[in-house]
């Protein structure tokens, strides 16, 4: 764990009332043709955790990566703090956005420090600064500065990977950070405390945080409010209780899992409640 205390459960979904990413009637067609995004309109309020889940081919990871426009889009507006993303230059717009990927995505020919580092190299931070940005973001993530600050990605487990993944993710202080199925990879031990410790950093600096993930579970766990797509629409949205209480068919199903494993897990475990 990281030593952060998250807030408590009976505070999830309170949001600020400030919108800093929205979207309104995107769409994004591929050849086929193929709608991977259809009329979709949503906002994220400043400091909220929204998780988007769905099956595959619902649209979910491109409409993350329509907002750090990985792609463009072909219908509909995306604003970033009331900007329109369209009148930003791309690669300007990424570094002001923190992403961390499902594999840690690290370049395998430079260190952990070079690495996390990367970003603010890019923008024109002194080296200096840089190096202590470094150190601060491995105690953040709980990575000891000597023992791995000069290892190479392939030297490192995955959830390490990863930590390193969510540092230089932070490493430009951005207000915002992506995050594409960032712990499905990984062993459920290992999984559940990245989750923790990642909602732990969210509410510590106040980021707002979008999350992809195909596990309704970890979504509930993690997310102040869930965005349900299916074929490309956005088709519910809601705090974990509002979903529970909803009448559409397919998120009704999709809530059905957790439900099913609870149960499962009261029948195979019947005195861990006791503990």
């Amino acid at each position: 764990m990281l030593g952060l205390t998250p807030r408590p459960p009976a505070l999830k979904g309170r949001m600020p009332r400030t919108s800093l990413i929205s979207y309104d009637r995107v769409r994004k067609t591929f050849p086929g043709p193929v709608v991977a995004v259809d009329d979709v309109s949503l906002a994220i309020a400043e400091g909220e955790f929204l998780a988007i889940v769905g099956g595959s081919g619902s649209g979910k990871t491109t409409l993350l990566r329509l907002t750090n426009r990985l792609i463009a889009l072909d219908g509909g507006t995306i604003r970033i703090g009331g900007e329109d993303i369209a009148g930003l230059e791309p690669v300007a717009l990424r570094r002001r956005i923190g992403t961390v990927f499902q594999n840690g995505a690290l370049f395998p020919h430079m260190t952990v420090a070079a690495n996390i580092g990367i970003t603010p190299r890019l923008l024109g931070t002194p080296a200096n600064e840089i190096a202590v940005r470094v150190d601060e973001l491995l105690d953040l993530v709980q990575l000891d500065r000597k023992a791995y600050r000069d290892r190479l990605p392939d030297a490192l487990s995955g959830g390490q990977r990863q930590r390193v993944g969510v540092a230089r993710a932070l490493a430009a202080r951005p207000r915002i950070v992506l995050m594409d199925e960032p712990f499905g990879a990984l062993d459920p031990l290992t999984r559940d405390a990245l989750g923790r410790d990642y909602r732990a950093l969210h509410d510590t600096l106040a980021l707002t945080t979008l999350m992809i993930t195909h596990d309704i579970t970890e979504a509930l766990l993690l997310a102040d409010r869930i965005a349900v797509m299916r074929g490309g629409r956005l088709i519910a949205i809601g705090t974990p209780a509002e979903l529970a209480a909803s009448r559409e068919p397919y998120v009704a199903e999709l809530m059905t899992t957790p439900r099913r494993q609870a149960a499962r897990l009261a029948a195979l475990l019947p005195e861990s409640g006791a503990a």
